[in-house]
């Protein structure tokens, strides 16, 4: 007679896993990776751009007053569409001198108070940077406010476009 053989099966119990040297990693390296990130801040400026065609506003008996800095090799020019010429500010063998800018731009604030807009003329090959400079020193000021330090509005309200040659 053949013999039956029984195959007995046994079920071994599910495995445990053990995550607590995982989670030890991660009480670890999570702390770590934040501490050590660089985060970078970008910052977007609304500019507003001439609409095309816009030459039709240049003809008005009365514009409205138009804050002007034009970039130059060798100075910044700030002026105006009403008076003209309000400072000339050569450049300095560092470079462009911003903080003046800034002071006169502080002085036409006071002037005119419900101004917002500026615009940015600039040559062409023009540095990114002069732009970027002169974008920043016309937008805020650092004032000092009940023993505070706060950043003031200038001109937010940004224009660029092309100097005339």
């Amino acid at each position: 007679m053949a013999s039956k053989r029984r195959i007995i099966r046994h079920k071994h119990p599910a495995a445990e896993l053990n995550i607590t040297a995982f989670m030890n990693l991660m009480v670890v390296l999570v702390p770590f990776l934040l501490m050590t990130a660089v985060f970078s801040h970008i910052t977007i400026l609304d500019i507003n751009l001439p609409p095309p065609g816009s030459t039709a506003d240049k003809k008005q008996k009365n514009p409205p007053f138009e804050l002007r800095v034009t970039i130059r090799k060798n100075a910044l020019i700030l002026s105006d569409n009403k008076g003209g010429l309000i400072k000339r500010i050569p450049k300095r063998k560092e470079g462009h001198n911003y903080a003046l800018l800034k002071e006169t731009l502080k002085q036409v604030k006071a002037r005119f108070p419900d101004k917002t807009n500026v615009t940015i003329l600039s040559e062409p090959n023009t540095p990114y940077n002069d732009m970027i400079q002169v974008m920043d020193s016309s937008r805020t000021y650092q004032a000092f406010v009940d023993g505070e330090t706060v950043l003031a509005e200038l001109f937010p309200d940004i224009s660029i476009g092309d100097a005339a040659k």
